[in-house]
């Protein structure tokens, strides 16, 4: 393990380092993952099972606080704004995925937080205290 964290490379997928020797996967440099996440993310644990041929490696990533739930913001910005807008248009205006806009709307709407009222292209949002 103090090898690994060293940077020692050692191929654990010789198929995949074919590919990339062939140049049909991109990459940053053989090797050099395991040192690249180490920078980013230093609590990361590694469990190198031979006899089982397994290398696991488990990242332990701290929850970030957050000033305000994407859901809230997402309440907030259909109350402030015309209530027709699109999720594509609510995730540019918060700087969020389309995808995470989607699965908040559909937890809100759940939630019984948030309504649609009409269709798809002519309705628009009911927000719900």
């Amino acid at each position: 393990m103090e090898k690994i964290r060293a940077g020692n490379s050692n191929i654990r997928n010789p198929i995949l380092a074919s590919y990339v020797a062939k140049g049909l996967l991109l990459y940053r440099g053989l090797g050099s993952g395991i040192k690249r996440a180490l920078e980013d993310w230093p609590e990361i644990d590694f469990t190198d099972d031979r006899d089982g041929c397994l290398f696991t490696v488990t990242v332990n990533r701290k929850e970030e606080e957050r000033s305000e739930k994407s859901s809230e913001k997402i309440l907030v910005l259909l109350k402030a704004e015309p209530p027709r807008l699109a999720a594509r248009e609510i995730a540019e205006r918060l700087e969020i995925t389309q995808r995470a806009v989607e699965k908040q709307i559909a937890n809100l709407r759940e939630d019984g937080r948030l309504r649609r009222i009409g269709s798809a292209r002519g309705g628009h949002w009911e927000v719900r205290e």
